[in-house]
């Protein structure tokens, strides 16, 4: 006997069958779980501004624009839409887009630290109170016994030159929508467009005076669109209800970030004078004259340099990034190294064009003030960083006999002069006749 079956029980047998053959990719981590969806891979944070930033990073290396430290402080949402369901409609960690937004810039700018300092805070009261420690124990004074916990004399955490503040100030909703849509016989079909607003609005402040140098407000629409079709009729005595469609937004989350690193790239060209207008597409300045180039090693803000004798001189100008007031060139080392970091080769370059003309030129070697070492090690690694210092200008032509070492320290200790913020004179290279 034949059996037959409706087509309701069909319909439902394969919608059943349909529901156990999944198509997205799962992974069974252990054999008494059940398999889980495991979808993409994370990646990048890309947005559309990634080539703008990209851009500005290059022209900011070619113009030999100064290094500047930037801090971010808070970046709020201000626009008050929040959701019974959802929570906040906007994102509440701009100052973090923000952060990474510099940190898309590269060696181009320094980033300093400011939003959440607890840590740090921590370990300097631990160090203060003479709890900290690295394992290893610390010579303080010749002739006593090495103590277990780090030693700090101040002056470790590097100023800020600017820093970012503002807000989210704006979220539109249906700023425009569009469409068709047609029900003919119990067939229906509809496509419809719409958009919404998002704005920002930040400013980056000098630190040292407070003065707001620029502000910026901008916006960004984030667009949608909806497509759909359906059957909704009988055929005979049966009712079928069959619709299908798909609906597509950008993210608003990623809108919000796209609109701050605009911004950020507004900023930095507005406070470094570069020309940022060939990156973002947007009607080109009058092109102001390229800066100096840099002559800063490790981009240490210079504040006063020591004679050869060990004494100080008067303060370099804010900003200074290569000579203090003496029109001395630093060349700062890592702690605990000789080698010359890449960024001061472009320091030695210029440096030998000078003495190839004939100047004769002055050249202090830094180190960090925490760098803590026995007199003998302390001599032999000031020997080590002189020598790779001459070794790379005779590399570059300079003539050996004119290179002479005219003071060099002893100790690193309160004595020794002081250049900037966490860095001590070791030693003073000069280029003579």
């Amino acid at each position: 006997m034949i059996k037959t079956f409706s087509t309701s029980t069909v319909l439902l047998g394969a919608l059943l069958a349909l529901g156990g053959c999944s198509t997205l990719p799962s992974q069974q981590f252990a054999p008494d779980e059940a398999p889980v969806v495991v979808g993409p891979a994370p990646r990048a944070n890309v947005t559309s501004i990634e080539p703008s930033l990209a851009c500005l990073a290059e022209t900011l290396r070619s113009w030999h624009a100064p290094v500047l430290g930037v801090a971010v402080g808070d970046v709020k949402d201000y626009t008050g839409k929040f959701s019974q369901t959802e929570g906040s409609e906007i994102t509440q960690g701009g100052a973090l887009m923000v952060y990474s937004a510099l940190g898309k810039l590269g060696e181009t700018v320094r980033v300093h630290e400011r939003f959440d300092t607890r840590i740090a805070e921590l370990e300097l009261a631990y160090t203060d109170r003479r709890q900290l420690g690295d394992g290893q124990r610390h010579d303080i004074e010749q002739g006593k016994p090495a103590v277990p916990w780090l030693p700090y004399f101040g002056g470790s955490i590097l100023k800020s030159d600017y820093y970012i503040v503002g807000g989210i100030t704006e979220l539109n909703y249906n700023i425009a929508s569009g469409g068709i849509e047609a029900d003919i016989a119990g067939y229906n079909a509809k496509a419809r467009t719409y958009s919404m607003n998002v704005g920002v609005d930040l400013r980056i402040v000098d630190t040292r005076t407070l003065a707001v140098v620029k502000t910026v407000s901008l916006q960004k629409h984030v667009i949608g669109e909806e497509v759909g079709a359906g059957i909704y009729r009988f055929f005979g005595s049966r009712l079928v209800d069959l619709n299908a469609g798909s609906k597509k937004q950008e993210p608003l989350q990623l809108g919000v970030r796209a609109t701050l690193e605009q911004g950020v790239i507004e900023l930095v060209a507005a406070v470094t004078k570069v020309d940022a207008s060939p990156c973002t597409g947007a009607q080109p300045a009058p092109a102001p004259a390229p800066a100096k180039p840099r002559a800063a090693a490790n981009t240490v803000p210079a504040a006063a340099a020591p004679a050869p004798q060990g004494t100080q001189s008067g303060l370099a100008p804010q900003n200074a990034t290569g000579a203090d007031a003496a029109g001395q060139q630093l060349v700062a080392f890592d702690i605990n190294s000789s080698t010359i970091a890449p960024r001061a080769q472009g320091v030695l370059d210029a440096l030998a064009q000078e003495a190839g003309a004939g100047r004769n030129l002055t050249v202090q070697l830094l180190a960090r003030d925490t760098e803590q070492l026995p007199p003998q090690q302390l001599a032999d690694l000031i020997e080590q960083r002189v020598r790779a210092v001459s070794d790379a200008l005779a590399a570059k032509g300079v003539t050996p006999g004119r290179i002479r070492v005219s003071w060099r320290a002893t100790r690193i200790d309160a004595s020794v002069p002081r250049i900037g913020a966490g860095y001590v004179a070791v030693a003073t290279v000069v280029i003579g006749s």
